[in-house]
């Protein structure tokens, strides 16, 4: 498979980009790889990089994101975080990848079994990670108020409810990315990794 390049990238619309990353994970799902040689891809790269996506996921390390779409090197920004949370940071890399880089899509990707997500379910407090967790709040306080007391799979129904909140504030709080969006320029969706069968769910 080719490696990314100025012109393949410019001739990719958004919804070729969301295709791209369905057929990848269904090529893991099946356990067959697209044929790449990585190490030309480190020279080709070497002069730039063009990728197409640029994916927010978990730090977890079962989901690492250019395996679950079967994915060489320059094809995604990969942008990792504890919850898949957002905040300024992470919006001016998002942006960068737009804007500047040429990305077509912006996928949020969430995952069961999430550990973050979990902790801030438990309300776990302990140094710099209270204030992360804080962030998953709002889902938290969404998924109660549609199911009332807590039901066995709320942390994974809070999971999804923090990739949509995640979204949300991408729009809002990012001028550049709610325009291209607007303008057909990226698309910006949220999906959920499964960490028993390896599939991916886009929401």
């Amino acid at each position: 498979m080719r490696t990314q390049t100025k012109e393949t990238q410019e001739h990719l619309t958004p919804q070729d980009a969301h295709r791209i990353l369905v057929d990848g994970n269904k090529r893991f799902q099946l356990n067959l790889k697209a044929q790449r040689n990585l190490k030309e891809q480190v020279l080709e790269t070497s002069k730039g990089q063009f990728p197409f996506a640029a994916i927010l996921s978990c730090i977890d390390s079962r989901v690492p994101t250019e395996l679950v779409f079967d994915q060489g090197i320059g094809d995604i920004f990969s942008i990792r975080i504890a919850g898949n949370i957002i905040n300024e940071d992470i919006l001016g890399s998002m942006e960068y990848a737009c804007k500047v880089a040429g990305s077509k899509i912006i996928l949020v990707l969430g995952h069961t079994n999430c550990g973050a997500v979990t902790s801030a379910c438990n309300h776990v407090e302990l140094g710099n990670i209270t204030s992360l967790l804080h962030k998953i709040k709002p889902a938290i306080d969404t998924v109660l108020k549609v199911d009332g007391d807590r039901e066995t799979d709320i942390i994974e129904k809070v999971a999804v409810q923090n990739v949509l909140n995640s979204i949300e504030r991408v729009r809002k709080e990012s001028q550049i990315l709610r325009e291209m969006e607007q303008n057909g320029e990226i698309e910006i969706v949220g999906a959920q990794y499964c960490v028993h069968t390896g599939e991916v769910k886009f929401l």
